[in-house]
């Protein structure tokens, strides 16, 4: 699961055409599996969401679904029975009789996803793919995805949700420029903390000074503490409520993956 990031008009989308085949390179080279991307999509093919559905309107959910299964190669005996499962995988049972026009922008974009996954694709690469979703679409969208994991396949997701991103992806490029600035592991363990963190405590404002000198108070009992290495946090924590002060939450002001975004593009 790959994941790309950028500002507007890094090149994110340049990057999608080269690697779709739509656009050779100026220089260098581009590979898939170690193939030339057109003649990998045209002996292989790959499972493909825009960031911008062109559907044509007239067109029933189903309809085209059936068009894409066919343009996509599917076998004549499995097309119905795979347009049922798509259908369903992404809750469209109640949609297949609409126009394409009356689709919602949500219902569009499940529409998108769903003739992404019609065929079982070694290389599947979906752009913007929450753009438009509902918070429980977002949600069952991830879980669609991370239900598509297994050996041999390639994900790609660009995307500007860094969140989603960070809950996704193995690896994220981070691209400004044209120029690759950084490949972030998100998920992976550290013992540093590279952002701050908003601590939201009950207790008198001179032990927490005390215990973290540089912390900042926001209002509402919270204070923004420095990034400090993990060890250094618990015992500060520690220490307060061994003081008498009550922590009620702890989070990080940014996502790993954030802190990582605004370094790498000068923010």
């Amino acid at each position: 699961m790959f994941g790309l990031a950028g500002p507007n008009g890094a090149g994110k989308s340049t990057l999608i055409s080269l690697l779709l085949g739509y656009l050779e390179p100026t220089e260098g080279s581009v590979r898939v599996a170690g193939m030339r991307p057109r003649d990998f999509v045209e002996r292989h093919g790959m499972g493909y969401l825009s960031e911008l559905i062109a559907i044509p309107p007239r067109w029933k959910l189903e309809e085209a679904l059936q068009r894409y299964a066919i343009l996509a190669g599917l076998p004549a005996d499995q097309l119905r029975r795979r347009i049922e499962e798509v259908v369903q995988l992404m809750g469209l049972e109640d949609q297949r009789g609409k126009r394409v026009k009356q689709l919602s922008k949500g219902n569009l974009q499940r529409l998108g996803l769903a003739q992404a996954l019609l065929r079982d694709e070694r290389v599947i690469i979906l752009d913007e793919p929450t753009h438009g979703l509902d918070p429980v679409w977002t949600q069952r969208f991830r879980d669609v995805v991370e239900a598509l994991r297994r050996p041999g396949r390639a994900i790609f997701i660009a995307s500007h949700n860094l969140d989603e991103l960070q809950r996704l992806a193995d690896r994220v490029a981070i691209i400004d420029g044209g120029t690759l600035q950084r490949v972030v592991e998100p998920r992976a363990a550290t013992g540093a903390s590279i952002a701050p963190y908003i601590i939201r405590l009950v207790g008198d404002d001179e032990i927490v000074r005390s215990v973290f000198s540089r912390a900042v108070r926001r209002g509402d009992g919270e204070y923004e503490v420095p990034a400090l290495d993990l060890a250094t946090l618990n015992s500060g924590l520690a220490t307060l409520m061994q003081r008498g002060v009550l922590v009620s939450s702890l989070r990080p002001a940014h996502s790993v993956l954030e802190q990582h975004f605004r370094e790498a593009v000068g923010e």
